[in-house]
């Protein structure tokens, strides 16, 4: 059952284009994902191969997805206006999961944080609970930085490890260049890496060789949220994502996806 519902995340290819849009529960709506379900119709309909989102937009936006697989938030405890973040806990259970049709749930694993204890001990229960029901695990395993400096590939590496040893089927992880530095990071992981797409880019193009780069680093895709939704065209910068990791596209011809 675990390699049926990855079937719905990964291409033949083994690659995928994942559409995050599970920030409003910690944000609330913020602009671009403001009416969820306009914003499902057009990353599924330029070729998305699933979308990574929410207990209630699941509920109420579910018929938008079509074909593409759901990849199911089940953890959280806190929101930006919380005057300290709580522990991390699963707020959304396994059967709450089934009936909405997720083919695979994710969790946060927040190295060197002090969420550390709490997200990791969220990973490991999930992935207990799920083995039996063959539902994949995704780790989104973040790695607290110092002021104005980016994590290590060694750290991502080290993060990335970690979530896969607690039982993770995939991981959702930062690329930070190079590429040659960054490989590092898959050839240790033994579970497909995808990488995350992070705040909202000035420059189109830097955010298509940022993903060009870590496809050529080894990454097996990417789960990319405000520099799809927040996009002028977010069909656009879908098609053009899709292009790149599905078609082997360079960054010239998936920049003529995106209407600017």
């Amino acid at each position: 059952m675990v390699t049926l519902r990855l079937h719905r995340i990964f291409g033949t290819d083994g690659r995928t284009v994942i559409v995050a849009m599970d920030h409003a529960s910690y944000f609330g709506p913020i602009p671009g994902i403001d009416s969820p379900g306009r914003t499902l119709r057009a990353v599924v309909e330029a070729g998305a191969d699933a979308v990574l989102t929410t207990a209630g937009i699941a509920a109420r936006f579910g018929d938008c997805l079509g074909r593409a697989g759901l990849i199911l938030r089940v953890d959280g405890g806190s929101t930006n206006r919380a005057p300290q973040p709580g522990p991390l806990r699963q707020i959304v259970s396994i059967e709450r999961a089934l009936r909405l049709g997720a083919d695979a749930l994710v969790c946060m694993g927040m190295i060197g944080h002090e969420e550390e204890t709490s997200s990791l001990h969220v990973l490991t229960s999930l992935v207990d609970q799920c083995s039996s029901l063959g539902m994949p695990v995704m780790a989104e395993m973040l790695v607290k930085r110092e002021a104005g400096a980016h994590p290590s590939a060694e750290d991502i590496a080290f993060a990335a490890r970690i979530g896969a040893e607690l039982g993770a089927s995939l991981i959702k992880t930062p690329y930070v260049p190079p590429a040659e530095e960054y490989r590092v990071v898959t050839e240790t992981c033994y579970v497909p890496v995808v990488v995350l797409g992070g705040a909202r880019a000035d420059n189109d193009r830097s955010v298509l060789t940022g993903v060009d780069d870590a496809l050529r680093a080894g990454a097996a895709g990417l789960a990319m949220g405000r520099n799809v939704w927040q996009h002028t065209d977010p069909g656009g910068m879908t098609r053009a994502l899709v292009a790149l990791v599905h078609g082997r596209a360079t960054v010239d011809e998936a920049f003529k996806e995106i209407q600017t």
